[in-house]
C-alpha cells in the first residue's frame, strides 16, 4: 500500500493487481491524494496536473464504486481549485458527454453516477469560475433525471445541492427547475432518494426566497406528503427542511432582493400550516376554524411524528430567545392541536397525539431554556391547566348548556391537560430544588392549579396532575409532607365523590412513589396515616355502590404505593396487610362455589376489581420488600393465591353470564396473578401448576385475542446486537419516545398511564417521561410469557411436550395475521422458558420434547415478520444451549445449511442466516474447523447478493457473530474476511445502509479477533492492519450517521490494540464535527471513543480540537458546536453535558472530562479553573444566589474582602448560558479533583511563598495557591445556591479548600495565614445553611465546614471566630430541643442525621481546642508544625472558653449518642434488647436508617468524651441537669433522677468507663471497611485519654483478663494496619496499660507490707505474674501478651532479631539494619516497654521473661549500633542502653528469690556483648562507644557479684585497653567517660581491678601527648577527660601512695605547657590545652604543696617551664580572664551530645 502514497497513481502497480486489489490500491491512492493536494507544492503540481487530470478521469470510466467516485469528485475539485483551471470546462464536458450517453447498461451506470458526482464536486469547490457553464450543466442533469433510476436520482439530488452550495446566489436562473425536479424526488419510493432530495431543498432554500414565501403552502404539503410511509432518516431529513423553512418564514434571514417581494408570515400563519400536517396529513389545507374538516379518516402515524419534529426544529432553528419571547402563543397553538376533536377519534390516537405534543414541549422548553426562563415557561403552563380547569367546571356546573357540550368540553381538555401538567412535571423535575421560587408565587398558585385538577372528571387528567405532583416531590421533597397531609386530608373530607376518591389516592400513591427517590424521605408515622385510611375505603366500598369501584381500587392503590416505601416501613404494617389478603378472598374452595352462585354482574366487577388491587399490592410487595418475604410469610400468601388461582378457571363462565364489561377486569384479574406467581419461587405453587398453564396456553394461542403484543414482547426476548437489524427504530435515538410509536402497530398504540394507575408510584424507565403502561390485551399477553416461562422449567418433560404441541397445534389451526398474532405469543412464551432453563441449568428434556420444540422454532424463524425472526434465531441458539447434545446441534445447524442452498426467498434467507451466527453466539463455535469453513463460505456467498440488501445485511451481521465467536479457528479466515468486507464497502450503493452498518460490525469484529496482533511489524499484519484503515476510511465518508458511528468504533478497537497506528491528526478533528450530530447513535459513539483516548493521551486530542478550529474556514465553522472555539474540547463537552438528557452518554462525557482533568489540570491550570468558574459563574437565571446577610461587624472593619464573592453575577464574555444545576455540581466536583490532583503533584501549589518566587523564576509556571481567590468564589457561589445538590457540592468544595489550605503562611504577613483574608466569605457561605427550611443534610454538611474552620486555627480573634461558633451554637439549641420540636418535613433519621453532624462538630473543636490548650503549655520547640507559633494563647484559651459554656449539655448528649450507637452495632440476635421507644436521637421505627449516620460520627464524639472525662479526672460533679428538654433516659449514664435507681459515682463511672472501653474494642477488634481511617486513631486516642487518668488506670490494672484481651485486640490491629503513626498510638496504650498494672503491683505489695508487718516479710505472698513458680499462661498472661506485642514490632523493624529467618543459631550475619525516623521511634517504643516488664512480675516470673528481654535488647544493641561520623548515637541504641540499664539494675536483680538467677542470665548478657567485638564475627560497622557504655552499664549498675568474674573482668578491661589504644579521639573521650565512672563506684572489688590494670594505660597515652599537640577541639577533649580521670584517680588513692601519683599528674600537666615562642603561634588546641594544663597547676599546686615543692626542686627544667607560663599569664590575666569567660562553653563542651546518662 506504501506505493500508492504519490502524487500520481502507480499505473505498473495497479496493473499487476486482481480487480479486488485495484480497486483498495486505487481508493488508498485517492484518499493520500486528497491529503497531499493541499499540502502539495505548486510548481510540482502544475507540472503534473495534466497527467494527473487523465488518470482521474481514466478513474471515471472504470466503473468506480461509491467511496471511490466521491473520493474521485473530491480530488478533482481540489486539483483545480488549488493548481491552474485550463481545463476545467474540458473535464465539465467530458462529464456532461457520460451523463448524455445513451448507454443504459447496468455495467456503465457507475461512470455516469461518478460523471454526476464529479460535477456536483467541480461546482462545489469552484464557485462561480464555472458560471458559464453552469445553466448546461444543470439542465443536463435534470434531463438525466427524468430516465435515471434511484441510484442516479440519489446521486443528481447530492448533486445539484453541492451545485448550490457552490454557486450561491448566482444559482437563481436554475433555481425553479431544481425546486421542480426536487419536489418529485421528495416523495420517491426509494427512501435514500427522498432524503438526497430533502438535503437538495435545504440548500436551495438559503437563497430561494420563494420557497419560504409564494411556495410556503405547497412546500409544506409536500413535505407531509414525505413523510408518508417514510423512515427515520427521511423523517430526520424533511423535517429539518420544513422546520428550517418555516422558521425563516418568520424570521427571514436576509433581505431579498429589489425585484423580490414577499410576505413576512406570523407565528399563527405557520403554526396553522403544521396544524394542517397534523391534523389532515398531505391532503388540504386547515384555512379555518376545525368544524370545516369533514372526513373520519385519521392521518397516518408517520406523518404526526414528522410535523412533531418539524415543529421542534422550527423552534429550535429560532432558537431560546426567540421561544422564551412568544412562548404563550406557541403553547397556545401546540396545546390546540391535542384539544382537536380530529386528532383524538380513538384512544390510540389520542395517546400518539399527546405523546408528540409532549415530545414537543420537552424538546423545546425542556432543551432550549436555561432555568428562570424555564420557570416562567411552568408559570405559563400553569396558567393554561388553570383556564382548561375553569372551562371544565364551568361546562360541569352550568346546567343549562346541554350535556353534549361539557362531554365535549371535558374530551378536548383532558388531553390539553394530560400534556400541559406532564411537562409542568417535567420541568420542575428538572429544576429540581431551584424551583422553589415558582411555588413560592402566590399569584401562579401553582400547587392549587394542579390539586385542583385532581377533581377533573376524565381520569387522565387526575393521574396528570398526581404524576405532576410526584414531580414535584421529588425535584422539592420538603413538599412531599405537606401535600401528603393536605391530600390524605381531602381525601378523607371527599370520600363520598367518585372523582375525589379516585384523584387524590392517585395523588398519594404518586407522593408515596416520590419517596423512593427522596433520600430524606417521609416522617414513619405517614404510613400509618395511609394504611388506616386505605382500610377505611375498602371496609366503607360496600356502602355506596356509585362509588364502590373507585373506592375499592383507591385503597388497594394506596396500600401498593405503601410497598414501595420499602421493608423498614412495611414490616410495622405487615400483620394487617397479611389479613387484608386473606379477607379480600373466599377461606375455601366451597365458599368460592357458594360466591359464584349468589353475585350479580356489578358484584363480581367491584370484587374481581378488589381482587386484583390485593393481588398488586402482593406484587409490589415482593418487588419492593423482599427482606420481609421469609417462608413463613410465603406461607401465608399461598392461601389468597390458591384461591386465586382456582378462581382462574370461573372466569370464562362469569364472561359468558355478565357479557363484556366482565372481560376488561377479568383481563386485569389475569395479568396481576400472573405477576405476582412470576415472582414467587414456583415450588411454592406447583399444586397448582395445571390450572395455571391451561390458562396461559388459552390466553396465549386464543385467537380471539387478536392484539399483537410483538413490538413490546420480542425485543426483550431478541439478543439486543440483533435488534440492530431492524432498523433505526428499534435503536435509541433522540426521537426515540414518538418513533416507538410507529414501531408498535396501529392495534395496540403507546401506553397511558390510565391503563394502570398503580404504575404511578413504580420507577419510570430512561425514555419515558411518565409510566407508559400499556392496555389490558397486551399487558396480559406479556405477563403470561413471563409466567410461563417461569413455570415451564418445573413441569415434566411429559407435560412439556404435551404444551408444545398444543401450541403448535393452535398455530396451525389460525389463518392470516391471527396465526402471526397467535405464533408470535407461542414463540414468546418458549422463548422466555428456554431463557429460564438456561438460566437455571435444567436440561430442555428427551427428544420426545425436542421434536415439538424444533418444529415451533423452525417455524417461526420463516415468518415474514424480521422481528420474530429475530426471536426464532435466538430460541434455536437457546435451544441448543439447554439441549446440550453435539449431536442435536450439528442437526440444527445443517438444516438451515440445507434450507440456505435450496431456499431464493429473502425470509427463509435470512432466518436461516442469522440461525447459523446465532449458534456460534451460544455455543462459542460449534467446534470442528470444517463447520465453521461451511459456515464462512455460506456466509460469505450471501453477503454478496447484489439482488437483495436484506439478505446481505443479515448474512453479514450473522458473519459478525462467527467472527466473534470462532475464536482462533478463525484465524484462517481472517484475509478472506476482510477481502469481502472492504471489497463490499467499495461496491455497495450509501443508498443500502442496512449494509454498510452489517459490515461495520464485521469490520469491528475482525479487528477484535486479531487483537494486539495487529501491533505486528510483519507483512500480513501491515497488510491487514491497512484493510482495517481503508474500511474505517470509507465508513467515515459515509453519508449516514450510523455508518460513521461504527467507523469510529472501529478506530477505537484498532486504537485499544495498536494505538501507534492511529492517526488522532485526523480521527480528533471528525470527532469534533460530529461531537454536536443530530444521531444519539453518533453522538454516544464519539463521547465513547473521545473517552478512550483521554485516558492515554489527553494533552494530544485537546490539541488537535484547537488545531482544528484554526485550520477550518470561516464556512465550515457552522459544522463545529460553538463552545470548542471559545473554550476548547474540554469546554465543548462541558456544554454538550449540559444540553445532553442520555445518561449513558452524559456517564462518558463526565468520564472523558475526568480523564483529561487528571492529565491536563495541573499542567492547564489557568484554564481548567476558568472553565469550572465560566460554568458556576453563568448561573445568571436568578438575580442573586441564595440570599446572603452580611453581619454590621463583617460589612465594618479593615478586613480587605473581595466584594465581588457575595454576587453571582456572570462574567460578560462567559461562553456558557445558563447551564443547569446538575451540570454546575459536576463543576464544583471538578474543582475539588483539581485540588487534589495538585496536592499529588508539586508542594508549590500549597505553598504561597515558594509559589510567587517560582513565577518570578518562570512567568509561566502555575500553581493552585495563586488562585485561591477563585477557588473561594466558586465554592460561595455554588454553596449560596438555589440548588441542593449544588450547596452541598458548594459545602463540600469549601471543606477541601480549608483542610488544604488552612496551613499556608501569608507571606506578606509573617505570623499570619493566608485564608484570613477570606473569613467574611467563609461565615457568608455558611450562614445560609442554618436558615430554618434548609434541609437537614445541607445543615449537616454545613456543620461539618464549620468545625473544619474553626479547628483549622486560621481565625485567631475571638469575635471572628464567634461568629461561625454562632451557627453551631444555634444547632446546639435545635438538638437541645429533643425530638418532638424536630420539624416533620422529612423522615425521622434525618434529624439522627443533623443532631449527629452537630454533636460531631462539636466534639472536633472540643478536641482542637483542648490539643491547642496543651500546645500552648508546652515548650514552644514542641509545638506541632501544624499549628503555627502565633496561634496564640488567648486564641485557644478563648476557643476552649467558647465550647467550655456548653460542655455540660454537650458531655450529656454524647454520652447519649454513644450509648445508642452502642446499642445498634449489637448483633442480630439482640435487636429485641433494643429500648422499644428508640434511643436518644433515633426512633424505634427509623433504627435502619439511623444507622449510617451513627457509623460516620461516632468516632469523634468519643474521642471527645474521653478527653471531657479525662479534664475531668472522672470525678462526677452533681451539677443540676443541663438545660435539655428531651428526655435523656435511657442514656444518661447512670444520672437517673427517679431515686429508686440512684446510682453511685463509681457506678456512673465503671459505665461510662465500659462505654467507651466496649465501643473502642468492639471496633478494633474488626474495623468495618467503609469505616474512615481516622476511626483508629481516635479510638486509641480516646483510650489514652482515658488512661491518663489514675481511676481508669485502676480498673485495668485491677482485671488482668480485660487487659490482656485488650493487649490482643492490639496486636491484631498492628498486624493489619501498616500507619506508623497507628502502631506508635498503640505502643503507647501497651505502655499505660503496663504502668497500670506496675502501679496495681505496687500498691498490692506496700498494702502487704503494711498489713504484716516488717517482721513476717519471709511469709508475704508473692505479688506479680509468675507468683512461686514463675509460669506465664498464654493467653492469660499479660507479661506473655506484650512479650508477643513487642516482639512483632521488633521483628517487624529488625527480622535479623528472629533466628529463623537468618538461619544461624544466634541471627548474627549481615549488615546492621538502617532504620526510618518512625521505626527507629517504634523499636525504642517497643523496648521502653520490655524493660518495664520485670516489675510487674514476681522475682521467678521476672527469671523466667529475662532472657528474652536481654536477648532483644542486646539483639537490637547488635543490629542497630551503627558507627556515624558525629559519634551521635542513634534514637534505637539510646532506647537500648536506657532498657539496659533498667534492666540491669533492676530491684528483682538483688531480691533475694532470684538474684542468682538474674546474676547468671546478666553474665550471660554480659558475654554476649563482649562476643560482638569478636574479630572473626564484629561487624566493621560496629560502633565502639555503643558497646562500651553497655559494658560500662554492666559494670557500674549491676550487683557486683556479675562483672566481679575474673574471666568476665579481665575481657573487659581488655576492650578498654584496646579502646584507650585508639586513634580515634571520640572513642578515647568516651573511654576516658567511662572509666571514670567505673573508677568512681563505691564498690572495690568493682574499680579496683580496673584501676589497677588501666591507670598505667592512661598514663603513658598522656605522655605521649608532649611529642603530639593536639590538632582538633575533639583530641584536645579527649586529653582534658584523660586528665580528669587521672585526677579522680588521685583523689581515690590512699594518703600513702597519694605523692606518688601527683608525681606521675604534675609533669604531664607541666609536659603541656608551652614557652613564650612556641605559644605566639601554637594552634588553637594547643594553646586551649596551656592554658587547661596551667589552670590545673594553679590549682592543685596548693592542695598538695610539699609534693609540689619537692617535684619543682628536683626537676629545674620543669620549674623554669612553669615559672614562664605563670609570668606569661600574669601580664595578660585581664584578657585571659575575658577569653576564660567567653570560651568555656566552647572549650569544654563535649562532642558527644547524650540524650541521657545512661550510669
Amino acid at each position: 500500500m506504501e506505493l500508492a502514497h504519490g502524487l500520481l497513481l502507480n499505473e505498473e502497480v495497479c496493473s499487476q493487481l486482481s480487480e479486488h486489489q485495484k480497486a483498495e490500491f486505487v481508493f488508498e491512492w485517492l484518499r493520500f491524494l486528497k491529503k497531499l493536494l493541499i499540502a502539495a507544492d505548486r510548481a510540482d503540481l502544475k507540472e503534473k496536473q495534466k497527467k494527473l487530470v487523465e488518470q482521474l478521469t481514466a478513474l471515471l470510466n472504470s466503473s468506480p464504486g461509491p467511496p471511490t467516485r466521491r473520493l474521485i469528485a473530491k480530488n478533482l475539485g481540489v486539483l483545480y481549485s488549488v493548481g491552474d483551471t485550463f481545463s476545467v470546462y474540458q473535464t465539465v464536458d467530458k462529464c456532461n458527454e457520460i451523463i448524455r450517453s445513451k448507454d443504459d447498461s447496468p455495467s456503465y451506470l457507475p461512470t455516469k453516477l461518478a460523471a454526476v458526482a464529479c460535477l456536483g464536486a467541480l461546482y462545489e469547490q469552484l464557485g462561480r469560475l464555472l458560471g458559464n457553464s453552469f445553466t448546461d450543466t444543470v439542465g443536463n442533469l435534470l434531463k438525466a433525471m427524468k430516465s435515471a433510476e434511484s441510484q442516479g436520482r440519489y446521486e443528481i439530488m447530492l448533486s445539484l445541492e453541492k451545485i448550490l452550495r457552490g454557486q450561491g446566489v448566482s444559482a437563481v436562473p436554475c433555481h425553479r427547475d431544481i425546486y421542480k425536479a426536487a419536489r418529485s424526488c421528495l416523495t420517491d419510493r426509494s427512501m435514500a432518494v427522498r432524503c438526497a432530495a430533502a438535503k437538495c431543498l435545504f440548500e436551495l432554500q438559503n437563497e430561494a426566497v420563494f420557497m419560504w414565501s409564494s411556495e410556503l403552502e405547497n412546500v409544506s404539503t409536500l413535505c407531509f406528503k414525505a413523510f408518508e410511509g417514510s423512515n427515520y432518516d427521511v423523517r430526520v431529513a424533511v423535517s429539518k427542511l420544513l422546520g428550517t423553512i418555516l422558521a425563516t418564514a418568520v424570521m427571514p434571514k436576509q433581505a431579498p432582493g429589489p425585484r423580490q417581494s414577499f410576505r413576512k408570515s406570523s407565528l399563527e400563519d405557520v403554526m396553522d400550516l403544521l396544524a394542517t400536517g397534523f391534523l389532515r396529513g398531505g391532503s388540504g389545507f386547515l384555512r379555518a376554524s376545525g368544524d370545516m374538516l369533514k372526513g373520519t379518516s385519521s392521518v397516518s402515524r408517520d406523518v404526526k411524528v414528522g410535523v412533531t419534529q418539524s415543529c421542534v426544529v422550527f423552534v429550535s432553528t429560532l432558537g431560546g430567545q426567540w421561544l422564551e419571547r412568544n412562548f404563550s402563543t406557541l403553547l397556545e397553538h401546540i396545546l390546540e392541536l391535542v384539544s382537536h376533536p380530529k386528532a383524538t377519534q380513538t384512544q390510540m390516537d389520542a395517546i400518539c397525539c399527546r405523546r408528540c405534543i409532549s415530545f414537543i414541549l420537552r424538546a423545546t422548553v425542556g432543551a432550549l431554556l436555561g432555568e428562570k426562563a424555564q420557570i416562567t415557561a411552568a408559570k405559563e403552563i400553569c396558567q393554561a391547566v388553570g383556564k382548561q380547569k375553569k372551562a371544565v367546571d364551568a361546562a360541569m356546573s352550568d346546567s343549562n348548556i346541554e350535556t353534549r357540550v361539557g362531554t365535549t368540553d371535558v374530551c378536548a381538555s383532558q388531553h390539553v391537560l394530560v400534556c400541559a401538567l406532564q411537562e409542568l412535571g417535567s420541568l420542575i423535575l428538572g429544576l429540581g430544588t431551584t424551583a422553589a421560587p415558582l411555588l413560592q408565587d402566590t399569584n401562579t398558585g401553582v400547587l392549587d392549579t394542579v390539586i385542583s385538577v385532581l377533581l377533573h372528571p376524565s381520569a387522565s387528567a387526575r393521574l396528570s396532575a398526581a404524576w405532576c405532583l410526584r414531580c414535584l416531590a421529588v425535584a422539592l421533597p420538603s413538599h412531599v409532607s405537606v401535600l401528603l397531609d393536605r391530600c390524605l386530608e381531602r381525601l378523607g373530607a371527599l370520600k363520598s365523590c367518585p372523582e375525589a376518591v379516585s384523584g387524590y389516592s392517585a395523588a398519594i400513591a404518586a407522593l408515596l412513589g416520590a419517596v423512593q427517590q427522596c433520600p430524606l424521605g417521609i416522617p414513619h408515622g405517614k404510613g400509618k396515616m395511609v394504611i388506616r385510611l386505605a382500610e377505611d375505603l375498602l371496609r366503607s366500598a360496600s356502602q355506596n355502590s356509585r362509588i364502590s369501584v373507585h373506592r375499592v381500587q383507591a385503597g388497594w392503590l394506596l396500600l401498593s404505593a405503601l410497598m414501595t416505601l420499602g421493608p423498614a416501613v412495611v414490616h410495622h404494617h405487615l400483620p394487617r396487610m397479611l389479613l387484608l389478603w386473606k379477607c379480600a378472598f373466599p377461606q375455601s374452595p366451597k365458599d368460592l362455589d357458594t360466591e359464584r352462585s349468589r353475585g350479580d354482574s356489578f358484584t363480581w366487577l367491584v370484587t374481581l376489581e378488589g381482587r386484583a388491587g390485593a393481588l398488586c399490592v402482593m406484587k409490589s410487595f415482593v418487588s419492593h420488600c423482599g427482606d420481609l418475604l421469609t417462608d413463613d410469610v410465603i406461607q401465608r400468601l399461598l392461601p389468597p393465591l390458591s384461591c386465586a388461582v382456582a378462581l382462574l378457571t370461573q372466569l370464562p363462565s362469569l364472561i359468558k353470564a355478565y357479557g363484556n364489561p366482565m372481560k376488561i377486569i377479568a383481563m386485569l384479574f389475569r395479568q396481576r396473578l400472573y405477576e405476582i406467581l412470576a415472582l414467587l419461587p414456583p415450588k411454592t405453587y406447583e399444586g397448582g401448576f395445571n390450572q395455571i398453564l391451561k390458562q396461559l396456553v388459552t390466553d396465549l394461542t386464543s385467537p380471539e385475542n387478536l392484539v399483537s403484543a410483538a413490538s413490546f414482547l420480542l425485543p426483550a426476548l431478541c439478543h439486543p446486537d440483533d435488534v440492530l437489524l431492524l432498523g433505526p427504530a428499534l435503536q435509541e435515538t433522540d426521537h426515540r419516545f414518538i418513533e416507538e410509536q410507529l414501531q408498535q402497530g396501529g392495534s395496540t398504540g403507546g401506553g397511558s398511564l390510565e391503563y394502570d394507575p398503580c404504575a404511578i408510584c413504580e420507577k419510570v424507565s430512561e425514555v419515558d417521561i411518565v409510566p407508559t403502561p400499556l392496555s389490558p390485551a397486551p399487558s396480559v399477553i406479556i405477563a403470561a410469557v413471563g409466567l410461563f416461562g417461569v413455570v415451564f422449567p418445573h413441569i415434566s418433560a411429559q407435560q412439556r411436550a404435551q404444551i408444545l404441541e398444543q401450541c403448535s397445534e393452535s398455530i396451525k389451526q389460525v389463518k392470516g395475521s391471527r396465526q402471526q398474532t397467535v405464533q408470535i405469543h407461542v414463540v414468546s412464551a418458549f422463548c422466555s422458558a428456554l431463557k429460564c432453563l438456561g438460566n437455571s441449568r435444567v436440561s430442555l428434556g428427551p427428544e420426545e420434547v425436542r421434536k415439538p420444540a424444533l418444529a415451533l422454532v423452525m417455524g417461526a424463524l420463516e415468518s415474514a415478520n424480521p422481528l420474530l425472526r429475530c426471536a426464532a434465531a435466538e430460541a434455536l441458539s437457546r435451544l441448543a444451549q439447554v439441549a446440550n447434545d453435539g449431536a442435536f446441534t450439528v442437526g440444527i445447524a445443517q438444516i438451515s445449511f440445507d434450507k440456505l442452498k435450496s431456499a431464493r426467498d429473502v425470509v427463509s434467507r435470512t432466518g436461516h442466516s442469522l440461525a447459523l451466527g446465532s449458534l456460534y453466539r451460544y455455543l462459542g463455535g460449534i467446534g470442528s474447523s470444517q463447520h465453521l469453513s461451511a459456515c464462512v463460505g455460506i456466509l460469505s456467498a450471501l453477503s454478496q447478493d447484489n439482488t437483495s440488501p436484506e439478505v446481505q445485511m443479515w448474512a453479514l451481521h450473522s458473519l459478525s457473530l462467527v467472527i466473534d465467536s470462532g475464536g482462533p479457528l478463525y484465524h484462517v479466515h481472517v484475509e478472506p474476511s476482510f477481502s469481502l468486507v472492504l471489497m463490499l464497502l467499495l461496491a455497495v450503493p450509501p443508498a443500502y445502509v442496512e449494509v454498510h452498518q452489517s459490515l461495520g460490525r464485521c469490520l469491528n469484529a475482525l479487528i477484535t479477533t486479531l487483537g494486539p496482533e495487529l501491533q505486528g511489524s510483519g507483512c500480513s499484519v501491515s497488510s491487514l492492519r491497512t484493510s482495517c484503515l481503508v474500511g474505517c476510511a470509507v465508513m467515515q465518508d459515509n453519508p449516514d450517521c450510523l455508518v460513521q458511528a461504527q467507523a469510529i468504533s472501529c478506530l477505537q478497537q484498532l486504537h485499544m490494540f495498536a494505538p501507534r497506528h492511529v492517526n488522532l491528526t485526523s480521527l480528533v478533528p471528525s470527532l469534533c464535527v460530529n461531537l454536536c450530530s443530530s444521531y444519539l447513535s453518533l453522538r454516544r459513539a464519539v463521547v465513547a471513543c473521545l473517552r478512550q483516548l483521554a485516558q492515554r493521551e489527553a494533552t494530544e486530542v485537546s490539541e488537535h480540537a484547537v488545531t482544528l478550529v484554526k485550520d477550518l474556514s470561516n464556512r465550515e465553522h457552522t459544522l463545529l458546536d460553538v463552545t470548542i472555539k471559545e473554550t476548547g474540547l474540554e469546554g465543548a463537552l462541558f456544554s454538550l453535558l449540559d444540553r445532553e438528557s442520555d445518561r449513558r452518554l452524559c456517564r462518558d462525557i463526565k468520564e472523558t472530562l475526568g480523564h483529561m482533568l487528571t492529565s491536563m489540570a495541573v499542567g492547564k491550570l489557568s484554564q481548567w479553573l476558568k472553565l469550572c468558574k465560566d460554568v458556576l459563574s453563568a448561573s445568571a437565571d436568578f438575580a442573586t444566589a441564595a440570599p446572603v446577610e452580611m453581619t454590621q461587624e463583617e460589612e465594618d472593619g479593615d478586613r480587605v474582602d473581595d466584594a465581588s464573592v457575595f454576587t453571582s453575577k456572570p462574567e460578560k464574555s462567559c461562553p456558557f448560558t445558563n447551564p443547569r444545576w446538575a451540570t454546575r455540581v459536576f463543576a464544583a466536583e471538578c474543582v475539588c479533583r483539581i485540588i487534589s490532583q495538585c496536592e499529588n503533584e508539586d508542594e508549590a501549589h500549597f505553598n504561597m511563598a515558594l509559589a510567587q518566587e517560582r513565577r518570578l523564576r518562570d512567568p509561566t509556571s502555575d500553581f493552585l495557591v495563586l488562585h485561591l481567590a477563585d477557588l473561594i468564589r466558586m465554592a460561595f457561589m455554588a454553596a449560596t445556591d438555589h440548588s441542593d445538590q449544588l450547596r452541598l457540592s458548594g459545602l463540600q468544595t469549601l471543606l477541601v479548600i480549608i483542610r488544604k489550605f488552612a496551613a499556608v503562611p501569608e507571606p506578606e504577613f509573617p505570623g499570619h495565614v493566608i485564608l484570613e483574608q477570606y473569613q467574611a466569605s467563609v461565615g457568608a457561605a455558611l450562614r445560609p445553611a442554618f436558615t430554618p427550611d434548609t434541609p437537614p443534610d445541607v445543615t449537616a454538611k454545613a456543620c461539618q465546614v464549620c468545625s473544619a474552620w474553626i479547628a483549622s486555627g486560621v481565625v485567631s480573634d475571638l469575635g471572628d471566630l464567634r461568629r461561625v461558633h454562632q451557627l453551631l451554637a444555634s444547632s446546639l439549641v435545635k438538638v437541645q430541643a429533643g425530638k418532638e420540636a424536630q420539624n416533620q418535613l422529612y423522615n425521622e433519621s434525618t434529624s439522627t442525621m443533623e443532631t449527629l453532624a452537630v454533636l460531631k462538630a462539636w466534639a472536633e473543636v472540643y478536641i482542637v481546642a483542648i490539643k491547642c490548650q496543651k500546645l500552648c503549655d508546652s515548650p514552644p520547640k514542641q509545638l506541632s508544625k501544624i499549628y503555627c507559633e502565633d496561634y496564640s494563647s488567648p486564641s485557644a484559651e478563648g476557643l476552649l472558653n467558647l465550647v467550655q459554656a456548653d460542655l455540660t449539655t454537650l458531655s450529656k448528649l454524647w454520652l447519649a449518642a454513644l450509648q445508642d450507637y452502642t446499642l445498634l452495632t449489637l448483633p442480630q440476635e439482640y435487636t429485641a434488647q433494643l429500648p422499644a421507644g428508640g434511643g436518644a436521637f433515633y426512633t424505634a421505627e427509623t433504627v435502619e436508617h439511623a444507622r449510617s449516620h451513627y457509623v460516620s460520627s461516632w468516632a469523634p464524639i468519643l474521642h471527645a468524651t474521653a478527653v471531657w472525662l479525662n479534664s475531668t479526672g472522672f470525678i462526677v460533679v452533681d451539677e443540676e441537669p443541663a438545660n435539655l428538654s428531651r428526655p435523656v433516659t435511657p442514656t444518661t449514664m447512670g444520672q437517673s433522677t427517679s431515686l429508686a435507681n440512684v446510682k453511685s459515682p463509681e457506678d456512673i463511672n465503671t459505665d461510662r468507663f465500659y462505654l467507651i472501653l466496649g465501643i473502642c474494642v468492639e471496633f478494633l477488634c474488626s474495623p468495618r471497611s467503609d469505616a474512615p481511617m481516622e476511626s483508629i486513631p481516635a479510638c486509641l486516642q480516646s483510650l489514652q485519654s482515658l488512661l491518663d487518668v489514675p481511676w481508669p488506670r485502676s480498673k485495668i490494672g485491677n482485671d488482668q483478663a480485660l487487659s490482656v484481651e485488650l493487649l490482643n485486640v492490639l496486636h491484631r490491629l498492628i498486624l493489619t494496619r501498616e500507619s506508623p503513626a497507628v502502631q506508635l498510638a498503640v505502643l503507647e496504650l501497651v505502655r499505660q496499660i503496663i504502668c497500670a498494672a506496675e502501679e496495681h503491683v505496687k500498691e498490692k505489695r506496700r498494702s502487704a507490707e503494711v498489713d504484716d508487718g516488717a517482721e513476717e516479710k519471709e511469709t508475704l505472698p508473692e505479688f506479680g505474674e509468675g507468683k512461686d513458680t514463675g509460669g506465664l499462661v498464654p493467653g492469660k498472661s499479660l507479661v506473655f501478651a506484650t512479650l508477643e506485642l513487642s516482639l512483632c514490632i521488633l521483628v517487624r523493624q529488625l527480622p535479623q532479631l528472629n533466628p529463623k529467618l537468618v538461619g544461624s543459631p544466634s541471627g548474627h550475619g549481615g549488615k546492621p539494619q538502617t532504620l526510618t525516623e518512625n521505626d527507629c521511634k517504634l523499636v525504642s517504643a517497643a523496648l521502653g516497654i520490655l524493660s518495664d516488664l520485670p516489675c510487674i512480675c514476681s522475682p521467678e516470673g521476672s527469671v523466667s521473661i529475662l532472657p528474652t528481654i536481654l536477648f532483644l535488647i542486646t539483639g537490637v544493641l547488635r543490629e542497630t549500633a551503627v558507627k556515624v561520623p558525629s559519634g551521635q548515637i542513634s534514637l534505637p541504641v539510646s532506647a537500648a542502653l536506657q532498657a539496659l540499664k533498667a534492666v540491669v539494675s533492676s530491684p528483682m536483680a538483688r531480691a533475694e528469690k532470684s538474684s542468682a538467677a538474674w546474676t547468671r542470665l546478666l553474665r550471660c548478657a554480659l558475654v554476649t556483648l563482649l562476643d560482638f567485638w569478636n574479630t572473626d564475627e564484629m561487624h566493621p560497622e560496629l560502633d565502639d562507644i555503643s558497646l562500651l557504655t553497655a559494658i560500662t552499664i554492666f559494670i557500674v549498675s549491676a550487683s557486683p557479684d556479675v562483672t566481679a568474674v575474673q574471666c568476665l573482668q579481665s575481657r573487659c578491661i581488655d576492650k578498654f585497653k584496646r579502646s584507650l589504644d585508639s586513634k580515634d579521639p571520640l572513642i578515647l573521650t568516651r573511654c576516658y567517660q567511662l572509666l571514670l565512672s567505673i573508677f568512681r563506684n563505691p564498690s572495690q572489688a568493682v574499680s579496683v581491678p580496673y584501676i589497677q590494670s588501666l591507670g598505667s594505660v592512661i598514663v603513658s597515652r598522656l605522655q605521649r601527648v608532649e611529642k603530639r599537640k593536639p590538632e582538633s577541639s575533639a583530641e584536645l577533649q579527649a586529653i582534658q577527660e584523660g586528665v580528669k580521670a587521672l585526677e579522680v584517680l588521685v583523689s581515690m588513692a590512699d594518703e600513702e601512695h597519694r605523692s606518688q601519683l601527683m608525681a606521675i599528674l604534675l609533669p604531664l600537666l607541666i609536659s603541656f605547657l608551652l614557652d613564650e615562642n612556641a605559644l605566639a603561634c601554637a594552634q588553637n588546641p594547643a594553646r586551649n590545652l596551656h592554658e587547661f594544663a596551667l589552670q590545673n597547676l594553679m590549682r592543685i599546686g596548693p592542695r598538695y604543696s610539699s609534693v609540689f615543692k619537692t617535684l619543682m626542686a628536683s626537676s629545674p627544667s620543669m620549674k623554669a617551664r612553669l615559672e614562664a607560663a605563670v609570668k606569661g599569664n600574669q601580664e595578660s590575666v585581664k584578657a585571659k580572664t575575658a577569653a576564660l569567660h567567653s570560651k568555656p562553653p566552647e572549650k569544654n563542651s563535649p562532642s558527644i551530645q547524650l540524650k541521657t546518662n545512661f550510669l
